[in-house]
């Protein structure tokens, strides 16, 4: 295998960890404490990511979520052959940021996993919704060096935060199927699950499939 796709899987596990340690140590610590309010709880997710793409964005791209690794792929963005690899790392460092809450905090607040306020359909919509939001933000920062002027990790930081504050109060506004499956798979909260895998990956091949429809095929000249 690849020495160097490793070592790139590597750092796509290092920001998962940290992405699960931070967000859903988060709400974890705003059940025992009472610390944070939504706001609190929204901002943390989008920081983390934020320093991960910073961190992480030239080593591996940072996709941090197995959504984002389908739907670069699915725009040929990335090599399908490398996707296996890539989630197999995104999923198995998720579970190891919720191992490390549960042996500090022990199952509090179900570690954070991600469940539905109300119907299923409408924390599925939400989902599909905020998860397309993220993904047009993303492969527009991360693909077109025209967007290269607006920091990567603000934008993409910024769009998780908005998401959260909006988006969770409803479905917990995951956008990321590794974030929500590590606390399930800890704590063995798994009742409405597959929301958080079907409403990612169909988010974010929405709104990498909308990008790719409005970029110019050229390059537009710049004004005289």
């Amino acid at each position: 295998m690849n020495s160097f796709l490793l070592r790139r899987t590597g750092a796509e596990c290092i920001g998962v960890f940290f992405l699960v340690l931070a967000a859903c140590g988060s709400i974890m610590i705003g059940g025992l404490s009472g610390a944070y309010g939504h706001l609190g709880m929204a901002f943390s997710p989008g920081l983390v990511v934020m320093v991960m793409v910073a961190a992480t964005g030239h080593l591996s791209m940072a996709h941090l979520n197995p959504a984002v690794t389908l739907a670069f792929a699915l725009t040929g963005h990335f090599p399908w052959r490398e996707v296996p690899l890539y989630v197999a790392g995104q999923l198995a460092a998720a579970g190891l940021g919720a191992g490390a809450l549960r042996l500090l905090f022990g199952n509090v607040s179900t570690l954070g996993a991600n469940l539905p306020s109300g119907p299923v359909v409408q924390s599925l919509v939400m989902e599909v919704l905020v998860t397309a939001l993220l993904m047009f933000v993303i492969i527009a920062v991360a693909t077109d060096r025209r967007a290269q002027g607006l920091p990567a990790g603000l934008a993409i930081g910024g769009a998780v935060a908005l998401n959260v504050l909006w988006a969770g109060p409803i479905s917990g506004a995951s956008m990321n199927p590794a974030r929500s499956f590590g606390p399930a798979l800890v704590s063995g909260m798994w009742a409405a699950h597959w929301i958080y895998w079907v409403g990612p990956i169909i988010g974010a091949s929405l709104g990498a499939l909308a990008y790719e429809m409005v970029r110019p095929s050229e390059p537009e000249e710049a004004s005289a």
